[in-house]
Order: C-alpha cells, then structure tokens, then sequence
C-alpha cells in the first residue's frame, strides 16, 4: 500500500527523483497539459484535473510527511502538477512555447515563494502541501496571461 500511495503523491515516481525532485516532478503537470490540449474547454478539464487531484493527494499529506521523515517532503511533487496546471488553464491549449514559458516562470514562483505562497506553508497536513503550489500557479498564470494578452491586443491593433 505504501509503494500505491507513494507512486500517487511522486506522479508516477518523479518525485523520488535524486535531483530536483519538485522539477522534475513538474514534469508530469506538462505531460497532463500536453494530454488534454486538444480537448474542447481545455480550462475546464484542466481545472477539472486539479480539483481531482488536489482531492485525492490531499488526504496521503499527512502519510508523505510521516513516510519521508520531513514537512512537504520533496517526494511529494502532486502539488507541482497541480500548480503548473494552473500555471497554463488558457482559455485553449497550449503550445509548445506556452508549455515552456509556463514551466519556467511556475518553477520561479515555486522556488521563490512569494509572501502569500508562503503563508501556505504554514497550513498542516495536504493542505500546506498543495496550497503554497496553487497560489504559486496563479501568480504565474497571471504573470504569463497579461503580457501574452497585451501581444495579442498588440498585435490586433498593429493588423486592425
């Protein structure tokens, strides 16, 4: 039963990776994204797909702490999946760039933990887990929508 519940909360054993576990591990977030790109509302199954995930890793926080011997154990990457998800739920799917631009400025926001990610962290269990990594998704979402919005506004303009 440990090796089922650590297979879920690594996403597949990427967590368990010797280096860089949490990057690595958000690796999976892009294979998921690449998955469901051609899918009609992207956002909502993308969505759907974090709601599903943080229910079901929510309740194994407690156990990876226990098992790992550590708070937000670096085995624990389901909350980089969940996070970079966030990162690209585009109205559409994204693209190769997006996938990579996402990737890379999820990774910052998750590395550098801005104050209100950071006041996640204090929250016990999964919770604390998964939250710092949901904020961290939405702050990125953010920071790679507007600039992407005004290069389209942009770009309309410039054809218009």
């Amino acid at each position: 039963m440990n090796r089922l519940k650590l297979a879920i909360v690594s996403c597949g054993f990427l967590g368990c990776s010797p280096f860089a576990p949490g990057t690595v591990g958000t690796l999976g977030g892009v294979a998921i994204a690449w998955a469901l790109r051609g899918l009609d509302h992207y956002w909502a199954w993308t969505l759907g797909v974090c709601v599903a995930l943080y229910v079901l890793t929510r309740p194994l926080g407690k156990w990876a702490e226990e098992y790992a011997g550590e708070k937000d154990p670096g085995i624990f990457v389901m909350d980089e999946v969940i996070g970079y998800l966030i990162t690209v739920a585009w109205i559409t799917g994204p693209s190769y760039l997006t996938l990579a631009v996402g990737f890379f400025v999820f990774r910052l926001f998750d590395v550098w933990k801005p104050a209100p990610a950071r006041r996640m962290e204090h929250i016990p269990g999964g919770d604390g887990i998964l939250l710092d990594d949901v904020v961290a998704g939405l702050l990125a979402l953010v920071c790679v929508m507007v600039p992407a919005r005004l290069l389209i506004d942009a770009q309309w303009n410039f054809l218009g």
